[in-house]
């Protein structure tokens, strides 16, 4: 390898976005004061990792970082990034990449670096960017018309500041067109693996991410974890006290006059307080959390298909396949296959150590 990198170095670089054989993969991270310094490292530690897996017969990536603040800059905790100026970056790009950060309100508001990250998408084959970072793409304008996600924590922000962008807070990354959009902080390492798989093939990324000891390669349909859920539990305590009984109570048919009861609230003043309280219907919500616990039997667990549907409240097992792949795009056995948690012990069930857990 170290004899392949020196040869190169005597040789004129290939760079085409439009083409698929290049003699290296530039990827330019755009750096700016206060970004979290994982969103940055992850995705680069994946794509150094690939370059030393892959061999003399590989695309290799080359970083280069940019930034307004260059040379030094600091990063929210602390980590110092040597970059470039923001004029370095000119030329083709293979991949665009935008972190996000606990400053990123300041990185807004620098028209200049708004537009730079513009025009050198324009001069980039694909652009990405992890957690906050797809804000600064929305504000460029290159997120219109499209699907992207951010963290959940910022996600209705996102989509109240730029309606013109579909903003879907439950996947850990989403791919539109040239541009990927990741969750928050680590799901960029996710990101950055399907990358890698898009580039050099699923065995080369697989590979990656069992040399970086990394416990599951995720695909970008999985959620942010159960944090979405979680976010969505009420301040007004009836409506959080019927959530809390929604989840202790899935294996059961969960009518809204039923959950209404539990609140103490006639039907039609259930339904009202609790769309204005969650943003969703009663009905929607339940479907939504017997997904959740779906996909959490299916990871830890290896009861049936039909079993999963049963415990989840699902009257018949066609009911479950058509629900969930409507949730999700994919079966629950495409699902378990590409997310099932495995320990050297066998498969973690979680749920029996929950002494509450209908399951």
């Amino acid at each position: 390898m170290a004899g392949y990198v020196s040869n190169l170095a005597l040789q004129p670089v290939r760079h085409s976005i439009q083409a698929v054989t290049v003699l290296e993969r530039r990827v330019v991270v755009v750096v700016y004061a206060g970004a979290m310094a994982l969103d940055i490292t992850g995705p680069i530690e994946v794509f150094d990792t690939a370059n030393r897996l892959l061999g003399p017969s590989g695309t290799p990536y080359r970083t280069d970082f940019v930034s307004a603040d260059a040379p030094l800059v600091r990063t929210s905790s602390g980590v110092v990034i040597e970059a470039a100026p923001l004029e370095a970056g000119q030329g083709p790009i293979d991949t665009l990449l935008v972190p996000g950060g606990w400053s990123l309100h300041n990185a807004l508001r620098d028209r200049a670096l708004v537009s730079w990250i513009g025009r050198a998408a324009a001069r980039s084959r694909r652009v990405a960017s992890v957690c906050g970072g797809s804000f600064l793409l929305a504000e460029a304008g290159l997120l219109d018309g499209r699907r992207a996600t951010t963290h959940w924590a910022y996600s209705e922000m996102m989509a109240c500041r730029y309606p013109d962008v579909t903003v879907d807070a439950e996947p850990i990354f989403v791919w539109d067109g040239p541009f990927v959009t990741s969750a928050g902080v680590s799901t960029g390492i996710d990101m950055a693996l399907a990358l890698v798989e898009a580039d050099h093939g699923a065995a080369l990324a697989l590979e990656t991410a069992r040399f970086l000891v990394l416990f599951l390669k995720r695909h970008g349909g999985q959620s942010q974890y159960s944090a979405v859920l979680d976010a969505q539990l009420a301040d007004h305590p009836p409506i959080r006290a019927a959530q809390e009984w929604i989840l202790d109570n899935l294996d059961n048919p969960l009518p809204v006059a039923e959950i209404a009861r539990q609140a103490n609230m006639s039907q039609r003043n259930f339904a009202r307080v609790f769309r204005r309280e969650v943003g969703t219907t009663p009905g929607q919500y339940v479907e939504r959390t017997r997904i959740a616990r779906a996909r959490e039997l299916l990871e830890t667990t290896d009861l049936t298909i039909g079993q999963i549907a049963g415990r989840c409240g699902f009257a018949a097992t066609e009911t479950f396949f058509r629900s969930f792949g409507r949730t999700l795009g994919l079966t629950p056995k495409e699902y378990r296959h590409r997310f099932q948690v495995v320990s050297p012990s066998g498969l973690i069930d979680r749920h029996h150590e929950r002494e509450r857990s209908p399951v």
